[in-house]
């Protein structure tokens, strides 16, 4: 797949005057070093970001009750394009998504998640929490001195809503021993001024219960992947020995291209709600530091490419969900390349275009490109004589939705259009947008290769990661959608399950079903015949 390049030039450019806004309270000399542009803030040293984010007695992160001040209020703005929808409070803890509750609503909280989640291309989220918990202890104790308990209990209760919004939003970040440490050791500082059965006592107990369930599902979680085991590898023929005609394929397990592609809608949702904001993250939190890794202008950029730059078992997730998609190009593949008959082969390639299609009218767009991206693997694409069969203009129309020129203009139409449908959908079948998620990875890591973490006098360039935290939003928006159609197990089982040629197997069996055309392909079918007399 091409490599991508993506320009917000228009958004995260550097240009434009600021206006610093001071800090609220008694803070740190750090306080005042925010830059805000048209109310929204852009920029502001790292020091000073963290302050943002550590409640008041006056004050609270993109608070949206009446605020005291229009330097608060301005505080309270995100940036411009930031539209979410309502699906439930960020106080309540039923039914929370995989990735925790990270939903934001209307223009709440977005300061919180937009800082919480990109604050570690700077520092991991154990030092960040040692931070907040030193400028909590700062405040706390310009408060205890004074007569009024009512205001420190006021802060106590603000310091843990923040901690709460923190471990809803990225429970994952308190399976390191450091940072569930912080937790603790802040929590028993804000719960010294609350009575035996007070409510802050009682919200602590609330969140910290509810983070360890979290925590333990999601490692029953990792228990059970550890479990199931990658599609089997099948070598394929040893010339010669195709299988039989009458062994069951695709076809014979579903014939109906639109039950198909509602079955791999299902697994593409299963697959992709196992993604987490902050595994999002791993896309370009590392790349700084191992920049002589750089991908050269021919090397894809994909999931697998950060597992050298991240923690491995950080971008598990990350790599599975990268591995279904070549699983299933090769699946189709597969099924095309070991048809024995011309003329079955012929019906299997329409039927895998017309399952692409359905794809496409779904918003099942990653194995719409999956499919398509199996039948334009060599062993496939060189069958001519299949091919000349084939009513392709439905494969071209498919193809032109995924042409590659201009960063695939055409796709990223159709993308934005299925968006569109989905926030004024009236029924959950509207409502389903899969990207291709190589795209959105290569758009991720580009993005942060394009535009610089720090601007010239050394304030992190926070617009750059208010776009970052945007798209990443829009996504987790995508993964929550619960998949309307029914699940047959007998068509997920065979998709999952079904042996796959390797590449080699793939060739032999093309070859078999049409024989070599030109010297290239003499010389490719005489070297793995050769290799495989040797091997037998």
């Amino acid at each position: 797949m091409p490599q991508t390049s993506v320009v917000f030039s228009g958004i995260l450019g550097p240009g434009g005057s600021g206006q610093v806004q001071p800090g609220m309270g008694e803070r740190g000399s750090g306080a005042g070093d925010l830059i805000f542009q048209d109310g929204r803030l852009v920029s502001g040293s790292l020091e000073a970001l963290m302050e943002h984010l550590v409640p008041t007695v006056d004050y609270y992160p993109d608070a949206t009750p009446p605020l005291t001040s229009p330097a608060l209020a301005m505080r309270a703005m995100p940036p411009a394009g930031w539209a979410f929808s309502a699906t439930r409070s960020p106080h309540s803890s039923a039914g929370l998504h995989p990735a925790g509750l990270w939903v934001v609503l209307g223009h709440k909280r977005t300061f919180i998640f937009t800082f919480l989640l990109t604050s570690r291309v700077f520092m991991p989220p154990h030092d960040l929490l040692a931070r907040v918990g030193q400028i909590c202890l700062e405040q706390r104790q310009q408060l205890e001195p004074g007569p009024e308990k009512a205001k420190l209990k006021s802060f106590s209760a603000k310091i843990v809503q923040l901690l709460k919004e923190w471990t809803e939003a990225f429970p994952y970040d308190f399976q390191d021993e450091k940072a569930l440490g912080e937790l603790k050791a802040i929590a028993y500082r804000v719960t010294q001024c609350d009575e035996e059965n007070g409510t802050v006592k009682k919200a602590i107990t609330q969140m910290i219960q509810s983070l360890l369930l979290s925590l333990a599902a999601r490692s029953q979680l990792q228990e059970l992947r550890e479990k199931l085991r990658p599609p089997a590898v099948d070598k394929g023929p040893v010339l010669k020995a195709k299988p039989p005609a009458a062994q069951k394929d695709i076809l014979g397990v579903c014939c109906d291209p639109l039950v198909l592609a509602q079955q791999l809608t299902h697994i593409e949702l299963e697959r992709v709600s196992s993604i987490h904001p902050e595994d999002l993250m791993q896309i370009i939190s590392h790349t700084d530091s191992l920049d002589n890794h750089r991908p050269g202008p021919s090397e894809p950029v994909t999931c697998l490419t950060l597992q050298c730059r991240g923690d491995v078992a950080k971008t598990y997730s990350l790599e599975a969900y990268d591995s279904w998609f070549n699983c299933l190009s090769m699946l189709v593949a597969t099924e095309v390349c070991r048809v024995v008959k011309k003329k079955h082969r012929t019906r299997m390639l329409e039927f895998f275009i017309d399952v692409a299609r359905e794809c496409f009218n779904i918003g099942n767009f990653n194995s719409m490109m999956a499919i398509i991206s199996g039948m334009n693997l060599s062993p496939v694409a060189r069958l001519k004589k299949t091919w000349s069969k084939v009513k392709t203009a439905k494969f071209d129309v498919l193809e032109h939705h995924m042409d590659p020129s201009s960063n695939f203009c055409n796709y990223r139409t159709a993308l934005q259009g299925a968006t569109q449908r989905s926030q004024t959908a009236n029924s959950s079948r509207e409502k389903i947008v899969i990207p291709v998620f190589n795209l959105f990875v290569k758009d991720i890591y580009f993005l942060h290769k394009i535009h610089t973490n720090h601007l010239p006098n050394g304030h992190i360039n926070f617009k750059k990661f208010w776009e970052i935290s945007r798209q990443i939003h829009e996504f987790m928006t995508w993964t929550q959608v619960e998949c309307p159609f029914e699940k047959d197990k007998k068509i997920q089982s065979y998709l999952l399950t079904a042996p796959i040629y390797s590449e080699e197997a793939l060739f032999i069996a093309s070859f078999e079903s049409e024989g070599p055309e030109n010297h290239m392909e003499k010389d490719s079918w005489k070297a793995l015949r050769t290799t495989l007399l040797h091997r037998a």
